[in-house]
C-alpha cells in the first residue's frame, strides 16, 4: 500500500486519529483499535491529563511499578518506587538493598549542584576586544536583564552563580560562547535556564549593537545561534558509597570473603579499563537509576546522556562505580551527575509521580540525587556480585521466566510445576519450550 502524508493530524479526535491508522496503516483490523482502547483510563479526569501530557495521544503505554525496600540511605529507611520492564532490576536493587543494611547502610554526598547552559554565538572580532567589553560592561547587563526572570528563583536560595565567555574559535571559526551556571535549587530548572539564556541573547545583540568599541562591520557579524541549557553538568554531582571489613561481606554463594572482594574489584577494574565492558556495566547501573528516575516524573533522557558523557570525560568511556579493598575494608562507591527536580513537570500532575514523592518522604532536588545515586550503586552490586559468583543468567532467566511462559498462554497451574521445575535448575528458553510440550502432551 503506497501511504499518503496526512493533513491536520493533530486536529483530529483521539478516535479520529486510530480510524485514521487503522484505515491507512492496519488494513482496517479493528482489532488494533481494541488493543488501544483497552489501555484508556476509565476516568474521564485522569485519562484527559495523561492524554495532555503529550501530543497525538491515542492511548495510554502501561509499564509495571514496583517498589524495592530496605534502603539504609544516610541512616533513613527508605522503599523506592521503580518504574521499570526489565527482568531482575527490582529484584537485584532489593537484594542488595538488604545486604548492606546491617552495615551501616548507603551513605552520599551532594558534592555540587551547579547546571549549565550556554549562548552559543558567531562574531567576528578579535577575542580580547571581546572579553574587554564581557568583563567591563556586559557580564554588569546581564544580569540586571534577567533579574524579573531569576526574582523567584533568588528567593528561593537559587539563581545565576556565574557567567563566563569562552572563546572556541580555535575549533570553529569566530565561535564563541556565553557559559553560565545556576543553582535551581528544587526544580530540574530548565525552563528558568532556557528563559535566561534567551535573554543573554538578546542583551548580547542589543549591547553590541550600542558598542562604539565595535565597527559597524563587527556588529553586522554578530549572530545568535541559539540559547540552551546543556544536560552534561559535571558539576551536579553526589556520591553515593558503601563499605565494610572484608571480614564482613559474608557472601552466600560458597567462595570466601576475601575472594569474592579480590573477584569483585577485578570486575569494577575490568570496567574501567575496557569501554566494552564499561558500556553493559554502565547501563545496568542506569537500569536501578532511571527506574527510579521515571517512577518520580524526571527526564530519564537527560540522566542518560549526562552520565554517560561523564563517563567519557577523559577521552576514554569507563565506569562509573570504582572499588577499592585497602586494609581489609571493602569500599564501593559511584560518582553519578544528575540533574533532577521535586517541582514543576510532572511532579505536581502525575498520580503515580506524587505518589511516589510521598513515599519517599518528599525529598528535595538533593535528597532525591542522593536516591538515585544510591540505587544505580545497589543494582551494579547485585549484578557484579552475581557476574563473579553464580553468574548472571541464574537470576535473571528466574525472572525472566513468567515471561516466557507468558508468550505461550500457560495457566497458573503450568506456571506453578515451572516454579518448582526450575528451582534448581537455571532457566533457558529451550528448556521451558521442551518441558511446557511434556506437560501438554501428558
Amino acid at each position: 500500500m503506497n501511504h499518503q502524508p496526512v493533513e491536520g493530524f493533530s486536529k483530529l479526535s483521539k478516535q479520529g486519529k486510530i480510524d485514521w491508522l487503522i484505515k491507512e496503516y492496519l488494513d482496517g483490523n479493528k482489532e488494533h483499535e481494541t488493543v488501544l482502547t483497552q489501555y484508556w483510563n476509565e476516568n474521564p479526569d485522569l485519562q484527559k491529563l495523561h492524554d495532555e501530557f503529550s501530543e497525538n495521544t491515542i492511548s495510554n503505554f502501561f509499564m509495571p511499578y514496583g517498589i524495592a525496600p530496605n534502603f539504609l540511605i544516610d541512616g533513613k529507611l527508605l522503599a523506592l518506587p521503580m518504574a521499570v520492564e526489565e527482568s531482575s532490576v527490582v529484584a537485584a536493587a532489593s537484594k542488595a538493598a538488604k545486604f548492606w543494611i546491617d552495615k551501616g547502610g548507603f551513605k552520599t554526598t551532594i558534592i555540587n549542584t551547579e547546571k549549565l547552559g550556554h549562548t552559543h554565538f558567531i562574531f567576528k572580532t578579535e577575542a580580547h576586544k571581546l572579553l574587554h567589553f564581557f568583563n567591563f560592561k556586559l557580564k554588569k547587563k546581564l544580569l540586571e536583564a534577567t533579574e524579573d526572570i531569576t526574582k523567584n528563583m533568588r528567593n528561593r536560595g537559587g539563581g545565576i552563580l556565574n557567567i563566563k565567555l569562552i572563546d572556541k574559535t580555535a575549533e570553529l571559526k569566530d565561535y564563541f560562547q556565553l557559559k553560565a551556571s545556576f543553582d535551581t535549587v528544587d526544580s530540574m530548572g530548565a525552563n528558568f535556564i532556557n528563559s535566561c539564556l534567551e535573554q543573554f541573547g538578546k542583551t548580547l545583540k542589543e549591547e553590541v549593537a550600542n558598542e562604539e568599541s565595535f565597527s559597524q562591520e563587527e556588529k553586522d557579524s554578530l549572530q545568535i545561534v541559539m540559547n540552551i541549557l546543556s544536560n552534561y553538568t559535571p558539576d551536579c554531582i553526589v556520591r553515593a558509597e558503601v563499605s565494610c571489613k572484608i571480614e564482613d561481606l559474608k557472601d552466600d554463594s560458597g567462595i570466601s570473603n576475601e575472594e569474592f572482594a579480590w573477584k569483585f574489584k577485578r570486575a569494577v577494574t575490568i570496567a574501567e579499563i575496557e569501554p566494552y565492558r564499561a558500556t553493559t556495566h554502565n547501563k545496568g547501573i542506569m537500569n536501578g537509576v532511571d527506574a527510579v528516575v521515571i517512577a518520580t516524573g524526571n527526564d530519564f533522557r537527560a540522566t542518560e546522556a549526562c552520565a554517560h558523557a561523564y563517563a567519557a570525560r577523559n577521552g576514554k568511556y569507563s565506569s562509573l562505580t570504582h572499588c577499592t579493598t585497602d586494609n581489609g575494608i571493602f569500599r564501593f562507591w559511584i560518582d553519578l551527575p544528575i540533574s533532577v527536580g521535586v517541582v514543576g513537570g510532572l511532579t505536581n500532575l502525575h498520580p503515580l509521580v506524587k505518589f511516589s514523592l510521598s513515599l519517599l518522604g518528599k525529598p528535595s532536588a538533593q535528597e532525591l540525587m542522593s536516591i538515585l545515586a544510591v540505587s544505580g550503586l545497589a543494582q551494579n552490586f547485585g549484578a557484579l556480585r552475581s557476574l563473579v559468583t553464580t553468574g548472571i543468567q541464574k537470576g535473571h532467566m528466574k525472572m525472566h521466566l513468567f515471561n516466557i511462559l507468558n508468550q505461550f498462554g500457560a495457566t497458573e497451574e503450568e506456571k506453578q510445576h515451572f516454579v518448582t521445575y526450575f528451582k534448581d535448575k537455571t532457566v533457558s528458553h529451550h528448556e521451558v519450550i521442551s518441558e511446557l510440550e511434556k506437560l501438554r502432551n501428558k
